[in-house]
């Protein structure tokens, strides 16, 4: 524990500068949209700046049966969980400290790689060949745990604990099952994205495009000003994740076709998770008889599509059922939204 405390205070001290340009605006939208009393941003330490909080608006009245607010934000919370201790894993070989997952509902463990450590007993992070890719990890790490951090503060107590999360690359975890599903690879075979650049790579790309279909969908869900405000600048940040990843998928298919080709499978199956629509897209499109890039999955108008939150729940529980758990969330997640859709 202690050891992690210290790797995770590195952490915090490399990235305070970038996360500093930041602050004023999330400090106010946490404080100005916290539920229940007032709220502040921290993160997993005092960086010794002055906190400025700002008294709480009195939230919209929502109607018996609907979706809340604080539902969609916590819905988003967990999304959240599950990309930030990914790259945390991934880029510094340790997750999120414990005082980051408490909350209301049922707290659950990260399943990590068991049979692949670093030779310390420690689950293995990516041993990244490209530096370039290394800093790319650890940028969008800094920036999901951020996120995780402003959503527990901006919810407080209503906060829910992070789920069970399988981020596991061994023989029984999810991202095996979802590539075998998605014929990356065959059954019987292992996918392991902690394995190199290029399988780190497609794990994010598995999550990422998700990500930003999620936030598409949860910000017209949402009623608080200060809220959706709040929510669309987190899309903003997740689809400028998701364009990173897509470039580099595709700038390095250009000498390793198997990318393009693997990204191009995930991409179709999230497409038959998610129902009978064909709306998801890979890395790369055909214009003229000719392969072009495509880093952006937009319609005709440029414009990215939406997942409800059923829909997001079908990729992340690897179901086309109306279930409430499984893939990389084995026992579901907490709070209201929580059942996929039945898609088919």
């Amino acid at each position: 524990m202690s050891e992690e405390r210290c790797i995770l205070e590195v952490i915090e001290e490399a990235s305070a500068k970038r996360r500093s340009d930041r602050r004023r605006f999330m400090r106010m939208a946490a404080g100005a949209g916290a539920v229940g009393g007032l709220a502040m941003l921290g993160a997993c330490g005092d960086d010794g700046d002055n906190v400025i909080v700002v008294p709480t608006p009195t939230p919209t009245t929502t109607p018996t049966g609907s979706v809340t607010d604080a539902d969609v934000l916590n819905f988003a919370l967990q999304l959240e969980y599950l990309e930030a201790q990914f790259y945390s894993y991934a880029a510094f070989g340790t997750g999120l400290p414990s005082s980051a997952l408490t909350g209301t509902g049922t707290q659950g463990a990260v399943a990590i790689n068991t049979s692949a450590t670093n030779g310390a007993g420690q689950p293995r992070q990516v041993q990244f060949k490209d530096p370039i890719v290394a800093q790319y990890a650890r940028e969008i790490a800094y920036d999901e745990i951020a996120h995780v951090n402003f959503l527990r503060n901006a919810l407080g107590s209503a906060a829910v604990a992070q789920p069970s999360i399988n981020l596991s690359g061994d023989a029984s975890g999810a991202f095996t099952a979802a590539a075998v599903a998605a014929g990356v690879i065959t059954s019987g075979s292992t996918f392991d994205p902690y394995a190199s650049d290029e399988a780190f790579l497609l794990g994010a790309f598995l999550f990422e495009d998700v990500g930003v279909t999620a936030y598409m969908g949860g910000v017209a869900l949402l009623t608080n000003k200060t809220f959706i405000e709040a929510a669309a600048g987190i899309h903003a940040a997740e689809a400028y994740h998701a364009g990173l990843v897509r470039t580099t998928l595709y700038r390095k298919g250009l000498s390793n076709a198997s990318l393009i080709t693997n990204a191009g499978k995930i991409s179709d199956a999230r497409d038959s998770l998610d129902g009978s629509t064909d709306l998801d897209q890979g890395i790369v499109t055909t214009v003229n008889g000719a392969q072009v890039a495509n880093l952006v999955p937009a319609d005709s108008n440029a414009i990215a599509f939406v997942r409800t939150p059923g829909q997001v729940l079908n990729v992340v529980y690897l179901n086309k059922a109306a279930v409430n758990g499984g893939g990389f969330f084995p026992g579901g997640l907490n709070g209201t939204v929580r059942t996929s859709a039945a898609s088919g």
